[in-house]
């Protein structure tokens, strides 16, 4: 059965860098059993209501300013699949969750970049899933949860975001010389809640966890919350296995989370 997975976005940069993180997402596409599709949950794909795309090839999309030209020149043109799409709204409305079918959106950088690592030549269909940062962690499990049953038919699920993600707290001048306590502690706090599956305490983190006001801002849930997407999606395991945890400007968080 395919895992699902969390994996941190980082910054756009990292689309045309070359570094210990890019490296490992370039390996990881190579060792994971190759996907029938992907359903990916962005933080940067905000809706009210859940949204999945049914899409023919998707555009690109460059939510981003200011960064080098070479970006702005990517393109990732995968296609999309209308039969899991299908099966998505089938299982949402199975479930009671509410949805709207999305036609023309294409891939945020929360999407692209980290499929482009995976996957480089954008032949794997993509269904784009939104994102809702002012419901409980509880309704963004339940969304995963509901998906679960596509792991077995080779559909690999990913939320991309990041467990630390302050863009107001990171020190880019810090790149590579040092991590911030702070920021090891937060996902110390949240590796140690994963590993044994403490929904209750996860779905309070807000609360409990050391430093989480900082980490995960209150402007900036969208980032933290596609975790819980993720984590849905492997209910019927419940095994949590973290992958790669590195940091980049003092305290921006790589983590990569596989659950199932």
């Amino acid at each position: 059965m395919m895992p699902s997975l969390f994996i941190a976005h980082g910054a756009p940069l990292l689309a045309i860098e070359n570094n210990e993180y890019t490296q490992f997402l370039n390996q990881l596409g190579k060792t994971l059993p190759k996907p029938k599709a992907v359903i990916l949950f962005s933080a940067h794909y905000e809706s009210p209501v859940q949204r999945v795309s049914d899409v023919e090839e998707f555009d690109t999309i460059y939510d981003f300013g200011g960064f080098p030209e070479p970006l702005y020149r990517i393109k990732y043109p995968a296609p999309g699949n209308s039969n899991i799409t299908e099966e998505i709204k089938a299982a949402f409305s199975n479930n009671g969750i509410p949805v709207e079918v999305e036609t023309k959106r294409g891939l945020d950088h929360g999407a692209w970049v980290v499929l482009r690592m995976l996957y480089p030549n954008a032949d794997i269909p993509v269904i784009s899933m939104s994102v809702n940062q002012h419901v409980k962690p509880e309704e963004h499990y339940q969304i995963g949860k509901a998906l679960s049953a596509l792991r077995e038919q080779d559909v690999l699920i990913i939320g991309s975001g990041g467990t630390v993600h302050n863009l107001r707290a990171v020190k880019w001048e810090m790149d590579g010389r040092g991590i911030e306590q702070w920021a090891v502690d937060f996902d110390q706090w949240i590796e140690q809640h994963m590993n044994s599956w403490d929904t209750e305490a996860l779905f309070n983190y807000e609360t409990l966890a050391p430093n989480a006001a900082v980490a995960v801002p209150p402007y900036g849930k969208e980032h933290f919350i596609p975790i819980f997407y993720a984590m849905g999606a492997a209910d019927d395991v419940k095994q949590a296995k973290l992958l790669h945890r590195s940091y980049r400007y003092g305290n921006l968080s790589h983590s990569v989370w596989q659950f199932g």
